[in-house]
């Protein structure tokens, strides 16, 4: 790869008809750029840094379909830098070096470099690394896109050194808009083929490319390629559907929407909503998470949202569980969201979980006391003369089948970790805490 032999950015002009009607339609100018309002509005953050020529690196982070190369590629072509463009995918340490030897190269010229850098997130921290001199001399400015959170996935020092603009999925109206320009544009898009669209058939494509503009405009040419050789050239509802064939659900299995869609299905079940449960559970499903990732997550909902307030969520879980293993997708779905349904509707108590905290974090902060001789087994001469088992009462033997007898070690005597609620079978469990505490109480009188 050489700077200097690098060809300039394409114009509209240099499309060929054969390309991708997405890539065809991309965006020259901020004018024609359409979502980000955000960012890109009079007297927005990143329009006032373009428009000043602003030469800080920058992260752009959102989902697939926003715009985030076509961005950085406006910014070139703005500010007439040189544009090189680089895949985290199919480039190591030895392409970036070179790359930035010739921008150095170029720099002493005058002449000035964007290296933009699609995924970005997919670079491991040492070739992160080798961007920071030149980042910092400013011999290029970077521009990376993720579709990852950069906090976690961006090392801390390159992160410093740049800006990062957060893209929001375009609406369906901002898509709706750009197939329409598509459908009208006689130079780039599908205008001098004298193809129409119905209303409901641009609105469907919006609806399923779930705000990513690339996928809609791919499914926009899919479906003119259905209408060539009928007698009405007419993208109806029907063919939409048919070239979208499936909605575009954005889901990385490894990545946040991973993250940010379990949570908010543990939080629906925490907050008692069947509906969002069953949403949220049918999003990762259909996306295709691993069935079992779930299973396992609903069953850590019973343990520690709904716990002993219904303690049979537990086990209606674990069939679940071994449901979905039996039966394989689709139908073992079914049993995953009965449990999701059931967990949501149980009521609720966290207090097993507030309690095994309350110990680990005692166990932490205070010493490992013995066990106390009382508790002890003395099943030799030798531990009975050490008084192992001494003054043990059998509570089977005790009036109430309850004895007056600490069994925490001294430092944590008369600690109470579990504080039952009044939820459920939790209420019955509080009731026969407070007759344990009365039977105790009456044999110290």
């Amino acid at each position: 790869m050489s700077l200097f032999d690098a060809s300039p950015l394409a114009t509209a002009s240099t499309h060929n008809r054969q390309s991708p009607l997405a890539e065809r339609m991309r965006p020259q100018t901020l004018d024609e750029y359409v979502g980000q309002n955000q960012l890109l509005g009079p007297g927005k953050p990143l329009r006032l840094a373009i428009e000043a020529d602003d030469a800080t690196s920058m992260i752009f982070w959102g989902p697939p379909g926003t715009g985030k190369t076509t961005l950085a590629k406006i910014i070139a072509r703005m500010t007439q830098a040189s544009f090189i463009e680089f895949s985290a995918v199919l480039s190591g340490i030895k392409e970036i070096k070179q790359v930035m030897a010739e921008a150095e190269k170029a720099a002493g010229f005058g002449s000035r470099t964007i290296l933009f850098v699609d995924e970005i997130h997919r670079f491991n921290k040492a070739q992160q690394d080798a961007f920071l001199p030149y980042v910092e001399r400013g011999t290029i400015r970077l521009i990376g896109a993720t579709t990852e959170n950069p906090s976690f996935e961006i090392i801390a020092a390159l992160l410093s050194r740049c800006r990062v603009y957060t893209l929001l999925a375009l609406t369906e109206d901002q898509i709706v808009a750009l197939l329409q320009r598509a459908l009208t544009d006689d130079k780039r898009g599908l205008g001098a083929s004298g193809l129409t669209a119905n209303e409901d058939a641009l609105s469907t494509i919006a609806s399923y490319s779930s705000g990513d503009a690339r996928n809609a405009l791919n499914a926009l040419d899919v479906a003119a390629k259905l209408v060539e050789g009928r007698k009405e050239r007419v993208i109806t509802k029907a063919l939409a559907s048919e070239a979208m064939q499936r909605r575009v659900l954005l889901y990385d299995k490894k990545g946040e929407q991973h993250y940010d869609i379990i949570s908010a299905l543990h939080k629906s079940v925490r907050n008692s909503d069947p509906d969002a449960a069953l949403y949220w559970l049918g999003r990762m499903l259909e996306a295709g998470e691993d069935p079992m990732y779930c299973a396992r997550r609903i069953v850590r909902m019973a343990v520690e949202d709904i716990g002993l307030a219904s303690p049979e969520a537990l086990n209606l879980c674990l069939s679940a569980k071994d449901a979905m293993h039996f039966l394989g997708q689709p139908e073992g779905g079914l049993a995953l969201a009965q449990a999701v349904v059931y967990l949501a509707l149980a009521p609720k108590s966290n207090a097993v979980y507030t309690a095994y905290s309350a110990v680990k974090a005692d166990i932490e902060a205070t010493a490992a006391e013995p066990v106390p001789l009382h508790l002890r087994n003395a099943p030799t001469k030798l531990m009975k003369s050490l008084d192992y088992g001494k003054d043990y009462q059998y509570a089977h033997d005790v009036e109430g089948r309850v004895a007056d007898m600490e069994c925490l070690p001294s430092s944590l005597a008369g600690r109470r970790y579990y504080q039952p609620t009044n939820e459920g079978r939790e209420k019955l469990l509080a009731q026969r805490m407070d007759e344990i505490t009365r039977i105790k109480a009456a044999k110290r009188k």
